[in-house]
């Protein structure tokens, strides 16, 4: 009877896990197909899953970010950081001849090839000065040490009228940013909250997360690089994108000819 009981209970406890939160028709900017957006966990952020690509959110917004301001994508020399094997990542590398795809790897000289990715360490990017189009970050700025550093490597190696187009989980509303873990000359890792970590796909450890990002990130961004950034804010669940921590930024390093212009 006990065990009859428990077999009943699994069944529905596993028939409501299928039935989905969110269900709807729409139009992938990722894959450009029609199809239906499924969510079955309320934390859509990571749930709400393009039938055919099986992109999340975030990655729909960053595309359909890129396709508007940058529409030429597919001629610029676009640089992404750890990139995925999904959503904008894949089509960015399949669409674009001059993607360059990275990841750090500690015990390995930064521009050196390891398989299909470039060593670079976004702090010291060995990039020549003004040779990117566009950086490409997905929710990378909060694992690292020195934010800074990596703000003025960005706009140093921006080419002018380039942009670095990112997200980053914003989870300071309504206050400042915090940083969770510092790290000292010799390695040393110091906890200043407890320690969170959030999925890499080469490393199975994960990636400490160091940075609570409020929106004085773009203060940050402009007193590190001189720079302005935008946030731009998208619920469109015809195109799958609703969720928590949505926002897409973009730092934007002015033309020559917009310098040029801005001189009185």
């Amino acid at each position: 009877m006990i065990g009859n009981m428990k077999k009943l209970y699994w069944a529905l406890l596993n028939k409501r896990k299928r039935v989905p939160v969110l269900k709807n028709p729409g139009y992938c900017p990722t894959c450009e197909q029609d199809v239906t957006f499924v969510a079955r966990n309320p934390w859509l952020r990571d749930h709400y899953c393009c039938s055919n690509c099986g992109s999340i959110p975030r990655e729909r917004a960053l595309m359909r970010t890129i396709e508007t301001h940058f529409p030429n994508w597919r001629e610029l020399t676009i640089h992404e950081s750890s990139p995925g094997d999904r959503g904008a990542s894949k089509r960015l590398s399949r669409e674009c001849g001059k993607y360059i795809p990275t990841q750090f790897f500690p015990d390995k000289k930064p521009g050196n090839i390891i398989g299909k990715y470039r060593c670079e360490n976004l702090g010291a990017l060995t990039f020549e000065d003004e040779s990117i189009d566009l950086h490409v970050t997905q929710d990378v700025l909060e694992h690292v040490f020195h934010p800074s550093k990596v703000f003025s490597e960005i706009s140093r190696t921006l080419k002018p009228g380039g942009a670095h187009i990112f997200t980053v989980p914003i989870v300071n509303k309504t206050k400042p940013s915090s940083v969770r873990a510092q790290v000292s000359g010799d390695g040393r890792i110091f906890h200043l909250e407890p320690p969170v970590y959030h999925g890499n796909p080469i490393n199975d450890r994960g990636s400490l997360v160091t940075m609570d990002w409020g929106f004085d990130i773009c203060r940050h961004i402009y007193e590190s690089s001189g720079l302005f950034t935008n946030v731009i804010y998208i619920d469109d669940i015809s195109n799958g994108i609703r969720a928590e921590y949505i926002e897409v930024l973009m730092t934007l390093k002015p033309s020559e000819s917009e310098t040029t212009n801005a001189i009185p």
